[in-house]
């Protein structure tokens, strides 16, 4: 179950990105809203050498996956993204596994209604959002310890009117102690973006109107970035926020989509 400051830590980071949200312009793209902060530019790919990068760019199951993310990676200092892999033998197979188990859990929960009956959680059901998590807290338990992709921790849902949701997609985590080779095993790192929210400053008492303020020091659209920084305006430093996360979009027809790495920032867990 999450913790009081887990349940915090949320509220603010959905706080966040929703002002950004109200921020962006009908039709703009951006790799998340309010998140487009400089110095943290993934587009060059800082953590993967080149030659890793070309193969791939040109394998089969690496090509489509690149080609979506063109335009789509200035991630901001407060985004850690997994560094695109070389395809292995193997991970196609991997790959379409973990998709129709995705699809087939998403497929029984198209009504929302069966969700809840399910276990599935609306997390801030009455905060406006973009994306409403349907959190199954017991599924979570369960990825920390093995992963399977028939249990998605998350459903993701889009609301339509007062009382409907749409669903689009699953969210699967791990726990943050988790390697890139770790993570690999689950999902193969040549096609999913495992990302995770780093360098939180928890606003202090009385600031915390704060994070909605376009030049906000804190949260995740804000200036500060350090420890040091942190301490010197009396926040609470957090270097990782919640667990590793990778929506899966299982009802897309092609790869680049299904992976989509804009579509998962935009959708903003």
């Amino acid at each position: 179950m999450p913790t009081g400051i887990a349940i915090f830590l949320m509220t603010i980071l959905l706080a966040s990105i929703t002002w950004g949200q109200a921020q962006t312009p009908s039709g703009s793209q951006q790799s998340m809203p309010g998140m487009d902060m400089p110095g943290h530019d993934m587009s060059k790919m800082k953590d993967a050498p080149a030659g890793d990068k070309e193969k791939a760019a040109d394998s089969e199951a690496g090509a489509p996956v690149m080609r979506s993310m063109e335009g789509e990676m200035d991630m901001g200092p407060h985004m850690k993204m997994t560094a695109l892999r070389p395809a292995q033998p193997g991970d196609s197979e991997r790959v379409q596994q973990v998709v129709a188990s995705a699809r087939a859990a998403a497929e029984k929960y198209r009504d929302f209604h069966t969700a809840l009956n399910d276990g599935y959680k609306i997390f801030l059901p009455n905060f406006p959002q973009k994306i409403y998590h349907f959190t199954n807290y017991n599924y979570g338990m369960e990825a920390a310890f093995h992963f399977n992709p028939e249990h998605p921790t998350s459903l993701l849902y889009e609301k339509h009117g007062d009382d409907d949701y749409k669903l689009i997609g699953v969210m699967y985590t791990a726990p943050k102690r988790l390697g890139e080779d770790e993570l690999d095993q689950r999902i193969p790192l040549s096609v999913a973006h495992w990302h995770e929210h780093v360098n939180f400053c928890a606003a202090p008492e009385g600031r915390r109107k704060e994070y909605l303020d376009p030049h906000t020091p804190f949260g995740l659209k804000g200036s500060i970035t350090t420890q040091e920084a942190c301490d010197a305006a009396g926040g609470v430093f957090h270097p990782v926020i919640f667990n590793w996360m990778v929506h899966v979009y299982p009802f897309e027809k092609d790869q680049a989509n299904i992976w989509s790495l804009g579509r998962q920032h935009g959708d903003a867990d």
